[in-house]
């Protein structure tokens, strides 16, 4: 070579370009993205006499699929190429740039509408010739070719381990931890889980139950990935919960392409709750919303007052049979913790019916109201208080309903059931709240006057 040829030839700025698919031996101290780069830059340095030289960024994308045009740093590379700052992108395989035919046309425009040549290291492949362009394409061929063949097989084992019952990854579902590739169940969250399904039988709302849930501090699944990485839970909505009630993978099922085939894993709900919630959402929903407002008004008398011998809440709950409605109310252990075996289910009415029997005692009572009267101050008029309310426990059953929840909850604090009967703990507040409406001439006192008579 003549003194000064290196010299005469043009400059071409050359770029290598790495990927590797996954994240397998990258934490290697020399790991494939290395070896790529080496050989990709020592193959410029032998082109050093046609006037090659490396540009200084390096574009790697590791643990990154060369089925799409999705990384940052052939992004990176494409913007440079646009930019007018590179001659020459160096591979060491065509397949590291990409293995889509298609994607590969696309990158071929903008190489040649900047004027870029591309080069594979150990294929020979150059594209500014007639014959490495075709034998690009041909090997991409192959290479898309190798990959659609791999995807299948892919999801044809997906489809084979989840027809055998087997969990094949993603974000692992409320009430279940994932050990080796089982669903295993998590008591805290499975019984999360049981009480949003009986509790949904009874609120019949969605929106209502995700507010209730998120005023209480429940959250979606927290877990944490196979590399470590915490994915912390958020609040609940109604569209998540839709699509909890309505999962049949807590009835012992797993899916596939829209068919159902059964799990290996314990379901959380039985087939009695899960056909009470299914027929919920079967039901029109304008008139359910009407429904359950209605419900809700008037017809648990006891709704957040009753509770257990043990201090532990019980819930209002209905079934339907037959076009009749057979209403209860339920322990926690079954409504919250879902507890199979000796779990409290009482009807409502005969505990109700003891109730008001008991209000209706106190407000007989004489004694008892003078006695409340006289607690509250002497701007009571007793004598006619006492008179008004007794009058109010005769017309009782003449009030709607709703009249007589609103009295229940403005008068009772909690309700005890206790061995041998009711324990009503009386709302002092409340009470005087309750002597003000049945005032001598007003409206209370002379509704209940017009009542009785």
């Amino acid at each position: 070579m003549k003194p000064g040829t290196l010299l005469n030839k043009p400059r071409k700025r050359c770029a290598v370009y790495t990927r590797k698919s996954t994240e397998e031996g990258l934490e290697q101290e020399f790991n494939s993205i290395d070896a790529q780069r080496d050989a990709g830059q020592a193959y410029i340095v032998s082109q050093r006499t046609e006037g090659w030289i490396p540009v200084a960024d390096d574009y790697d994308d590791p643990a990154f699929s060369g089925g799409n045009m999705e990384r940052p740093a052939l992004k990176r590379l494409l913007a440079d190429i646009e930019a007018g700052k590179i001659d020459i992108v160096v591979v060491y395989k065509i397949d590291r740039l990409t293995r889509s035919l298609t994607d590969f046309s696309r990158m071929v425009e903008v190489f040649e509408r900047q004027g870029v040549s591309f080069v594979a290291v150990t294929q020979q492949i150059n594209s500014a010739t007639p014959m490495g362009r075709l034998m690009l394409n041909v090997l991409l061929s192959f290479a898309q070719f190798e990959r659609e063949v791999t995807g299948e097989r892919i999801r044809d084992k997906i489809a084979a381990s989840k027809k055998k019952g087997l969990w094949m990854g993603g974000r692992p579902p409320l009430g279940y931890d994932v050990v080796q590739r089982k669903l295993v169940v998590n008591a805290e969250e499975a019984a999360l889980v049981r009480r949003i399904f009986t509790d949904f039988a009874t609120i019949r709302s969605c929106t209502r139950l995700a507010s209730q849930l998120n005023a209480e501090g429940h959250t979606t699944k927290a877990w944490t990935t196979q590399e470590g990485k915490v994915n912390a839970g958020g609040p609940f909505d109604k569209k998540l919960l839709y699509a909890l009630l309505k999962n049949r993978l807590y009835r012992g099922e797993l899916s596939h392409q829209g068919l159902w085939y059964p799990g290996q894993h314990e379901p959380l709900v039985d087939q009695s709750l899960w056909d009470q919630v299914q027929a919920v959402f079967q039901e029109d929903g304008k008139q359910r919303a009407i429904s359950t407002r209605q419900r809700e008004k008037g017809d648990a008398l006891l709704r957040g007052l009753l509770f257990d011998g043990t201090g532990q809440p019980l819930y209002p709950t209905y079934t339907r049979k037959q076009g009749k409605v057979y209403r209860y109310y339920i322990g926690q252990g079954v409504n919250r913790f879902g507890v199979a075996g000796g779990s409290l289910r009482l009807p409502a009415a005969p505990i109700e019916s003891a109730t008001v029997q008991q209000i209706k005692t106190v407000l007989s009572s004489p004694e008892a109201v003078a006695a409340v009267c006289r607690e509250l101050g002497p701007e009571v008029d007793e004598g006619r208080t006492v008179l008004a309310l007794s009058r109010l426990g005769d017309v009782w059953s003449q009030l709607y309903p709703v009249e007589q929840q609103r009295l229940v909850q403005l008068m009772v604090e909690r309700v005890d059931l206790l061995d041998q009967g009711l324990r009503i703990h009386w709302r002092a507040l409340g009470w005087k709240s309750l002597l003000e409406e049945f005032r001598p001439e007003t409206i209370g006192a002379e509704l209940v006057a017009w009542e009785a008579a």
